[in-house]
Formats: C-alpha cells, structure tokens, sequence
C-alpha cells in the first residue's frame, strides 16, 4: 500500500510538473492568417505571433507557433488583414486633438465664406460676449480667395459682420498664425492708434495690417498673444473630456505611441492620473514646453521621469526656434520669394537653443528644436554641434532632434547624419504644402531642399514621421501615402513630386514604427515586432506594403493592441 501511495503521489507530482511547463510554454494569444510585418533588421515577414503578459514571445511559422497553443491560448485570427508593429505619432499635440473636436474644426473649410458660415451659425448658439474659438483654416488650402487679401490673408471685415457681440478667435491650421473678428481686436486694444506702442510686445512676431494701417485681423506667430491671452480659460472637466476623446481618436487610427510636442506639468500630470485610473490607452513620450524656464529649471534639477510602465515618459524638451511657412514665419537664409524683403521670424533668441542643448546634456534631457525654415535648420545645428564639441563625453548618444526640417540648404543635410540629429519629419505636409510651398520658395529652394527624405536617409539620419495633428489628422495613413508617393490626396501630380526623394514602402514603415522608438530611445522595449518587446501591434485592413499606391488612401484600421490588449476594433 506504501509503494502505491508513493507512486500516486510521484504520478501526481509529475503530472502537475508537466501542466506547470506546460503553462509555462504556452501562449495567451496568437495572431495568425494574415500579412505580417515585422519591421526588424532584415525587413521580415512572419506567419504568426505568439504574446504571452503583453510581450512577444515568438514569432515565425505557423507550425513553429501553433506549438504554443494550450487550451487558455485566445487565437486572432487576422482574416487576411495586415499586422504591423503599433505605429507612433512622433510629432503630435495631443490636447489639440481633443480640443479640435470640442471647438470649431476649420480643416476641411474650402472657402473664406464657409469659414464665415460657420462662424455665424456657432453665434446663433451662443449667448452674447461668449468666445468663439476653432482651429483649422489655410487660406493657401481654399478653392478660392477673398476679393480683398493683405500680404496674403484675408481680412476680418466679414467675419466681424456675423459676430458683432462675439469674441472670435480662430487658430491657423500650422498653429503659427490666428484670425480674431474686430470685437476681439477691441477687447485686446488692438487697433490703429496702438500698433506701433504693441510692437515691443509682438517681437517674433507681426499684426498684419493694411495699407492704411488698419489690423486685418491677423496676428503671426508671438503677436497672436495679444489677443490669445484674453481667451476663456478650461476647466478640469473639459481638460480631461478633451484627453479621453484625443486617446479614443489615436486608437481608432492604429496609434499605439505619441510623441507630444511640448507640454507643461498640467498635462503630464493628468497624463499620470488618467495612467493611474487604466484610462491612458497610449504610451505616451513627453517633449517639455520650453516656452516655460520654470518648468525647465525645475525638470533640470528633477532630471528625466522614464516610466518603467513606458506609459508617461519625460525626458525631452521642446523649443519653438521659428514660424511656419503658410503664415510666411519659416525662418530663412534668403527673402520669401512672393514677400520681398521678408525672412520670417527667429521665435526664439538662439542663445536660448545654446543654453538648453548644454543644459539637456548635462542634466540628461534630449533637446528637440522646432525649424521649418533653412535659416532656423542650420541655426540650431551650429548650436547643437557646439554643444555637442564642448561636452563630448555627455553627447556620446544625445539623440537631439529637429522637428519638421522642412526646407534645407543643401550644405547642412548631410550634417543630420554627421552629428546624429534626428530629423523629425511629417510626411503629410509635403502633400498638403507642395502644391502652394513653391510660391514661398521658388523652384531652385523647393528641388534642392524641401521635404527631402532621401537625402537625409542617405546622410546616415533616421526619419520618425507623424502628423503634426492637430495641424493635419492623426491618421497615419496619408502621412504613410505621401511617403511613398510624393502626391497630394487627389493623386497629384502624376510621379509625384521631387519622386527621388520618395521612400520605399520598408523606409516609410520604419520611419512609423522602429525610428519613432528610436527617436524616443525605447527600440529595445517596441517598434518591431521581435521576441522580448512589448505587443503593440496595429492592424489594417489592407496591405499597405503590396496593394497599388492608389489604394493606400482606403485603407481603414481593423485593429490597436497595446500591451497585448485588443484597445479597438473596428465594427464588421
């Protein structure tokens, strides 16, 4: 009786041993038939996935993974659709997005008069004194212009007809420029007789007016202050509405990382809440404001918060070094060629760039520069190479960025790769700007050094690419399109523009996922789907990879998994 006791117990013991490994080597899901693209070294393409507590614990063939499968293994089966690893948004502000959807959305607005329609109908709904406030309008983007322009804006007039009472404060697409109805101008002091005595205020910046001296209503770049600092005020409730609905959208879009572009302690505390409450969703990378030195002094002495979680990292800065190129605020080494004797605007003074690149380093910060200008881009790498020579031993893998790098000269693109700065670019305004970018810089400008991607790639520079949302969607997808094509949404022109500079397929799908991790130091935690990193995947309905350049544009997400959770998926 003794030895078969000993038996049942050593069977029992073994059996559970068995179980116990088995559990071990088993899978809690597996994605299987579809495309699937790995994005790793070798550009590979795998059958299935196995994710085991949100990490990547194999993948390879379908008869290599199905050896994973215990009776708790949950199967996705991907219909034919295509696998990604989670894109990342590396340029966006994620406040914009969701505040975009609580105020006027201007974006799709194709006339000055349909901007002025919408106006009018939010005064039918709103009570007298209340502020109207949207984003969206491009005055180079309407099918049409206004009878009456001034250095290449429209003016106020009609806008002021339709909201006497009303406040109206209208951000610009690119966020550099802003739009305000006479009401506003009163309530800012902003008129004629006061012009002169507010330029000290508007440095960096410029109150359009006409030829009698009159505000037209537009305020460029640090002059939008003027009338932006009388602007109601959030509220908590709204702050947090705005964040829940800007996460919803990223998910919906195949985002599974956003890089935001400069931020204060408000938003990444919230960020830590909505973490806190398992509301956050997306792995967020934080670029702090440097519009705020508090802030920076403070985070200096603090030195960078890198979430364990990789949920809310802070590790960067964000300085705004110069305009945008709608407004004509692009800093550059020659005059606008439709604006004679006109350059832009330096935003920020350079010294301010010399000062935290060194401090960054020292204190363990990445230093990302707004440039769009050739002027603003070679500025601040000259800032960044001396930085870089006066503490080598700190600069060893600083991974500084520029954010857009729209328009070089030709003799500082192949300093990106020489010095290891990162050019963070958005596909999408090539495709939005193009068409009208030429009239800005001339042809010569626009061949040699606009959006050029190619050249940076050869140069030994990485490119993260994004969408700059709010100013464009976050919707990765046309970003993805004019990577490769060099067309605007409409499919024009036929090549493309400057097509030498398009990316491959391999190119604009790295520059999504494994160069957007690299831009943020995480390539070892996600951007490619490799065993160790985390399972962030995006699904899509299509095969963006292989499907003629045309359909790109259809493609729809299916699917966002973040962590090895399914956070979307879209309706049958």
């Amino acid at each position: 009786m003794k030895t078969t006791s000993k038996l049942l117990c050593l069977g029992l013991y073994l059996l559970l041993t068995v179980l116990s490994c088995n559990s071990a080597d088993t899978a809690d899901a597996i994605y299987t038939n579809g495309h699937i693209y790995t994005s790793d070294i070798n550009n590979s393409k795998v059958e299935a996935v196995a994710v085991k507590d949100g990490v990547i614990v194999a993948t390879g063939s379908l008869t290599e993974i199905e050896a994973m499968k215990g009776k708790e293994t949950k199967v996705i089966d991907l219909n034919g659709k295509t696998m990604t690893p989670g894109f990342i948004e590396s340029h966006g502000h994620l406040m914009g997005i969701g505040y975009n959807k609580l105020e006027l959305d201007l974006m799709y607005v194709k006339t000055y008069d349909e901007l002025v329609e919408k106006v009018a109908e939010a005064v039918q709904k709103a009570k007298p004194g209340e502020w109207i406030t949207g984003r969206g309008w491009h005055q180079d983007k309407w099918i049409e212009r206004p009878d009456n322009m001034v250095k290449g804006f429209q003016t106020h007039d009609k806008l002021s007809a339709v909201s006497p009472d009303n406040p109206v404060y209208l951000r610009h697409a690119s966020g550099h420029a802003t739009f305000a109805n006479e009401k506003a101008m009163q309530l800012a002091g902003v008129n004629r007789l006061s012009i002169e005595q507010l330029s000290s205020q508007v440095e960096g910046g410029e109150i359009i007016k006409d030829d009698l001296g009159n505000p037209t209503g537009v305020f460029t770049e640090r002059a939008s202050g003027l009338v932006g600092r009388l602007v109601s005020g959030t509220t908590e409730e709204k702050d947090d509405q705005a964040l829940e609905m800007a996460i919803q959208e990223c998910l919906e879009k195949g985002i599974t990382s956003f890089h935001d572009a400069g931020s204060g302690q408000n938003f990444i505390d919230r960020l830590e809440r909505f973490k806190a409450e398992g509301k956050l969703g997306i792995r967020m990378y934080v670029m702090l404001t440097g519009r705020s030195p508090e802030l920076l002094e403070q985070w200096y002495e603090r030195g960078p918060m890198i979430d364990p979680d990789h949920y809310v990292t802070v590790r960067s800065i964000k300085l705004n070094c110069d305009g945008a190129l709608g407004p004509r605020g692009a800093w550059l080494l020659e005059d606008y060629t439709d604006r004679a004797g006109h350059t832009g605007h330096e935003t920020l003074p350079m010294e301010m760039v010399t000062e935290v690149s060194e401090k960054g380093l020292q204190h363990g910060f990445q230093v990302c520069s707004h440039a769009i200008g050739d002027r603003a881009n070679r500025e601040i790498l000259d800032r960044y190479q001396a930085a870089f020579e006066k503490h080598p031993d700190l600069a060893t893998d600083h991974r500084f960025r520029i954010e857009h790098a729209q328009h070089l000269s030709g003799a500082d693109i192949p300093r990106f790769g020489q010095l290891g700065v990162i050019p963070a670019m958005q596909a999408i305004h090539m495709s939005s700007d193009r068409p009208w970018a030429i009239d800005r810089l001339g042809k010569a400008r626009i061949e040699e050094g606009a959006y050029v991607w190619q050249d940076l790639l050869k140069s030994g520079a990485i490119i993260p690419n994004g969408t700059d949302a709010p100013v464009e969607p976050v919707d990765p997808i046309p970003s993805f399109y004019a990577s490769v094509s060099r067309k605007t949404l409409a499919g024009l022109p036929e090549g493309g523009f400057e097509p030498n500079q398009k990316m491959t397929r391999e190119q604009a799908l790295k520059s999504f996922t494994i160069f957007g991790a690299y831009s943020e130091f995480e390539e070892d935690f996600k951007g490619s789907i490799e065993v160790g990193k985390v399972a962030d995947f995006t699904v899509f309905d299509k095969d963006i990879m292989t499907i003629p350049q045309a359909e790109i544009l259809n493609t729809k997400v299916a699917m966002t998994i973040v962590g090895g959770k399914i956070l979307y998926e879209a309706k049958q």
